[in-house]
């Protein structure tokens, strides 16, 4: 999904001014593995912007390491210090905003927001979801998955809002479940499809081509339909050097 450059004769001898890197806050909970997907882009120039600050609410989050060991500021907000969620969020807000981020990324950040939270940040906060939304919202998405006995499945990157996993989507990619399919395996699918697209999602958005305006999801100003941009199976395999065969 690489773009051509853009040469200009007529600016040959410009120099721009430097320009500060967009700033991106991300939020999680555990291992934060989309995190180091992020991070991964990131050392290679492939972000469009710079991860300044992961916040986790639980303190021992591997999470935070992997922030450490990339030289980002790790940042320790346990919830159950404070009496509400509504307290809760108040100071998350404060840290955040001490950052002065660009973009809020959700990366296994496992808390329900407050409506004031999402309203502070609306249309400049992203979430990803191991389904293809609007299918199987909340949790345990592959044993249910698996159970309906589905043919496709996959992860979505959407925007948040107060309806959990129900914001406007942006970015899905697909994974076709094999008739031998087990949690396990499809676990590990849609988790390769996350780190794929999640880093892709977060660039476009830090470069203006992602927005959420008043009339949805739009991308280089065109709207795109309810499910967003889907990348097929097939085009994530090739991209994952999986093996088709289903």
């Amino acid at each position: 999904m690489s773009e051509p450059g853009y040469q200009s004769d007529t600016l040959k001898e410009f120099t721009p001014e430097p320009t500060d890197a967009r700033r991106v806050v991300v939020l999680i909970s555990g291992n934060g593995s989309n995190l180091q997907a992020l991070i991964d882009a990131q050392t290679h120039d492939e972000l469009g912007g710079e991860i300044v600050a992961v916040i986790s609410n639980e303190p021992d989050a591997y999470g935070l390491q992997r922030a450490r060991d990339a030289g980002i500021d790790a940042v320790v907000l346990p919830h159950r210090e404070y009496e509400s969620r509504d307290a809760y969020d108040g100071a998350l807000i404060k840290v955040i905003e001490r950052h002065e981020p660009d973009l809020i990324v959700l990366a296994g950040f496992m808390r329900i927001l407050s409506p004031r939270f999402v309203q502070r940040f609306l249309g400049r906060m992203l979430n990803i979801h191991p389904s293809l939304l609007p299918a199987y919202q909340g949790l345990n998405t592959h044993a249910r998955a698996l159970a309906d006995g589905v043919t496709e499945h996959g992860c979505s990157v959407h925007f948040v809002t107060e309806e959990l996993d129900g914001g406007p989507v942006a970015l899905q990619a697909a994974v076709a479940v094999a008739d031998d399919e087990t949690k396990a395996s499809l676990k590990q699918k849609v988790h390769a499809r996350e780190h794929l697209i999640y880093p892709i999602a977060v660039k476009w958005f830090l470069e203006g081509r992602l927005q959420l305006g008043a009339e949805g999801v739009t991308f280089d100003g065109q709207p795109l339909p309810p499910q967003g941009l889907r990348m097929s199976h097939a085009d994530a395999a090739e991209e994952l050097d999986e093996d088709q065969e289903v």
